[in-house]
């Protein structure tokens, strides 16, 4: 299993908003895709008077990542509305090979 790891950050006016679309629709979207395993989303406050956002979404293979993707599999992958609640955001995304330990 694959770990894609992507942070993104939001003004707190903007944050609720921000994780409703996000766990409202666009990782529930990410069931529709094959490979797709689940994900973790976590958010805090910052000093600098954001919010940090940092989603896990676990694949299956490199190839479903691919797939969802594209070839240069580590950029990431945000939609121009959903830039719109966000101040910043990594452009590329980070993939670590995970292990499931209950």
């Amino acid at each position: 299993m694959i770990g894609r790891v992507w942070r993104g950050w939001a003004k707190p006016e903007l944050a609720d908003s921000y994780e409703s679309l996000l766990t409202g629709e666009t990782l529930p979207a990410l069931h529709r895709v094959a490979g797709y395993k689940g994900s973790y989303f976590m958010r805090r406050t910052i000093e600098r008077g954001e919010v940090e956002f940092i989603e896990i979404t676990f694949w299956e293979s490199m190839d479903s990542i691919v797939a969802f993707a594209g070839e240069d599999s580590t950029k990431a992958v945000v939609p121009l509305d959903t830039q719109a609640f966000l101040t910043r955001f990594d452009d590329r995304s980070v993939h670590y090979e995970a292990t499931w330990c209950p």
